[in-house]
Parts: C-alpha cells; structure tokens; sequence
C-alpha cells in the first residue's frame, strides 16, 4: 500500500506566489495573506462568513458523546467542542471539477 503524496500549500508558498505574479514584495503579501485569515476568523466567530462565488465557513457546536478506540475497544468520553464548517461555492466546485 502506498501513500498518496499531497501538496500542500503554506501561508509562505502563497505569499510567494502572489508576491511574483503582482511584483509586491513578499512581505507585504505576507501582511495581507495574515490580515484576511485574521478577518476571517473574526467573522466567522460572530455569525458565520460568506464569501460569494468562493465558500462558506460557519461554527458548529458538537455535543458531548462517547467514542471506542477501534483496536482496544476502550471507551472514551469526548467532550463537547466547536467545529469549523467549510462548504465550497457550487460555482468554485464547478470549476475544480473541469480542470
């Protein structure tokens, strides 16, 4: 069995690419790249995020429940939590899948 190799992008990898294709510096986009993360999170904490044509980002409240650990069948109790939900644009999945 073979693993499938991802690729992964960093803030620093985007920033670069972004930097090159614009002609700003890197620090610069770096800034930028941090202020619309941090703008994000923000929103999404006070009452969801939606970004037309791109995703929606919500927060989800889990409840408390209890898990088993598959290989020794202990039984845990996980607590409850907050959860990210992350759905894509029709119009962006749509766009992905005709690559």
């Amino acid at each position: 069995m073979t693993k499938k190799k991802t690729n992964n992008l960093r803030k620093r990898d985007i920033s670069k690419l972004i930097s090159f294709k614009l002609g700003f510096s890197n620090t610069y986009i770096a800034e930028v790249i941090n202020d619309l993360i941090t703008v994000i999170q923000h929103q999404t904490k006070i009452n969801g995020l939606n970004i037309k044509n791109f995703a929606t980002f919500n927060i989800i409240n889990k409840n408390h429940r209890i898990g088993r650990n598959p290989k020794n069948k202990k039984v845990y109790n996980i607590a409850a939590r907050k959860s990210l939900s992350f759905v894509v644009s029709k119009k962006l999945n749509n766009k992905i899948k005709n690559i």
